[in-house]
């Protein structure tokens, strides 16, 4: 009976005999599908699975709508602040040009002083080298004269020696005396 059973139960089974005879009969399995796709339909409605659906499907957009609204805001704020950043890197880069150019200015500035300055010391220094240069001029005319003067003097007294007999000596030193003489009061 095991080896007739099993045949059977393929033979009932099968999709051809399983559809036959009338629609609306239980034996039909396209009507017991249909009756229970409605019957399953109707429990979701009676549940209120539309609603839940519907609600979990509200809260979804609202969720999206709440992230897109942060993303745009994020997106505004970040434009914001590389407009911040853009002006602040436009502001450094005047103000270094600034320095840069101030720093110019003061190099060459200082620069024209230095070459006043050392122009002025170059002057001063010609002028105290001039004034050395006369002074050890005048320094050596007085020398000079001196030693002029101290031959001349040393001829003249030698001349005067070998000339001088010792009238004419009296009368020069008489002279002398007198001169003396005179100056003194």
């Amino acid at each position: 009976m095991k080896k007739l059973i099993l045949p059977l139960a393929l033979l009932s089974a099968s999709p051809a005999f399983a559809a036959g005879g009338p629609f609306f009969s239980l034996h039909n399995t396209n009507f017991v599908v249909l009756l229970a796709f409605i019957v399953f339909v109707g429990i979701l409605l009676k549940a209120g699975a539309p609603g839940k659906i519907a609600g979990l499907l509200d809260a979804r957009a609202v969720k999206i709508k709440a992230d897109l609204d942060e993303a745009r805001a994020l997106r505004d704020e970040a434009k914001e602040l590389l407009a911040s950043y853009e002006r602040k890197q436009q502001e450094v880069q005047e103000q270094s040009a600034r320095i840069v150019a101030n720093a110019k200015e003061e190099a060459e500035a200082a620069a024209a002083q230095a070459k006043a300055d050392l122009k002025v010391t170059i002057a001063r220094r010609l002028a105290a080298a001039d004034d050395q240069l006369s002074s050890a001029q005048a320094s050596a005319i007085r020398q000079v004269r001196e030693q002029a003067i101290s031959v001349a003097v040393a001829v003249a007294g030698e001349v005067l020696a070998k000339q001088a007999n010792p009238a004419s000596q009296a009368a020069s030193i008489d002279a002398a005396i007198a001169q003396v003489e005179a100056k003194l009061h």
